[in-house]
């Protein structure tokens, strides 16, 4: 099957956002918990930085990931005519 232009735009911005998404998960995961204890001398909410992000801060990066990449791809489908659903109306 060949890939008609459309479908190759499509594709590429979905890979180009899951790929921006992908690189904030790692440094909230990864780069910050790397550096939990230089981050333990800035403090938010009174607990140390360090600990809020392991605790609640990266928690609530996830969420907002997911709710941005489903708010997102939605729009993404809707404007390419690809969107669950579309067969039906």
């Amino acid at each position: 099957m060949q890939l008609t232009k459309k479908h190759k735009e499509y594709w590429r911005r979905n890979l180009r956002i899951t790929s921006i998404l992908l690189a904030i998960w790692f440094v909230v995961t990864f780069v910050v918990s790397y550096y939990a204890r230089e981050l333990g001398g800035i403090t938010i909410f009174g607990f140390p930085l360090g600990f809020y992000m392991g605790a609640q801060g990266s928690l609530i990066i996830y969420v907002s990931i997911i709710w941005y990449y489903a708010r997102y791809m939605n729009k993404l489908d809707k404007e390419y005519g690809v969107r669950e659903g579309d067969e039906w109306m």
